[in-house]
């Protein structure tokens, strides 16, 4: 039985985080954007924007809305600060299970298999929309990921019957997700709907983390009308 009743933010526990562990799966065609990396602060960024802006046109596609994120809130100097900024420039408008799709969130999982397991539940979701696909491979690669100093909403108080849960109907997650980001929450900890007992968490801004590096490479292959295997293909050392 899933429980619907709505969940005040003022009622839920903080949990305070130091140098955490985690990781994430992307898909390989979307290179990082190197002018995120370049420079180790606002000001530079500037300058090198509208440089790099004049002789490449597509700058501003694979930069994303820049308005989307304060520059305060970008971690200029870590190692892989494009990774950390990307799902917060380039925002999936249908949404996610904390966001309505009008801000990012970074979405982060306490290992590679959780990660693998809420990617490939997503795409298999996506790709079994797309009439007469027999066959198909997808690349993926794994970045680890460590966030610092930072006190996250903590939703595993809540039971797993709690709505914010729910494996497709998102409600109320995002209601919550929209009403701590409105009370400048940092973000949340809850436990991954597709890993049973694995934690995940999801970060309202970049700014808590302090490294972001390839680990691996993953193959997700489509056949038969679902995800029917995932191979790691390549370390990266």
């Amino acid at each position: 039985m899933v429980i619907k009743a709505t969940v005040a933010s003022d009622d839920l526990p903080q949990v305070k985080l130091h140098k955490q562990r985690s990781y994430r799966l992307i898909n390989s065609k979307y290179p990082p954007v190197s002018v995120f990396d370049d420079v180790a602060n606002a000001d530079e960024f500037v300058v090198l924007y509208e440089l790099q802006a004049l002789t490449n046109p597509r700058l501003q596609a694979q930069a994303g809305n820049l308005s989307l994120l304060p520059r305060s809130n970008i971690p200029f100097g870590i190692t892989g600060c494009s990774y950390a900024v990307a799902p917060f420039t380039h925002v999936n408008p249908a949404g996610s299970r904390f966001s309505d799709g009008r801000f990012g969130v970074l979405y982060l999982a306490d290992s590679v298999q959780t990660a693998i397991s809420e990617v490939a539940y997503h795409q298999g979701q996506y790709w079994s929309r797309v009439p007469g696909l027999a066959y198909e491979r997808f690349v993926f690669k794994a970045l680890s990921c460590e966030f610092s100093e930072v006190s996250l909403t903590d939703l595993t108080y809540l039971p797993l019957q709690h709505g914010v849960y729910h494996s497709k109907d998102y409600s109320a997650a995002r209601a919550l997700g929209i009403s701590l980001r409105e009370q400048h929450g940092a973000g949340v900890q809850y436990y991954s709907v597709r890993n049973n007992a694995a934690l995940c968490w999801g970060l309202f801004s970049p700014q808590y983390v302090t490294q972001m590096v390839q680990s691996a490479h993953y193959e997700m292959i489509w056949q038969s009308g679902r995800i029917n295997a995932i191979n790691k293909i390549v370390s990266c050392v």
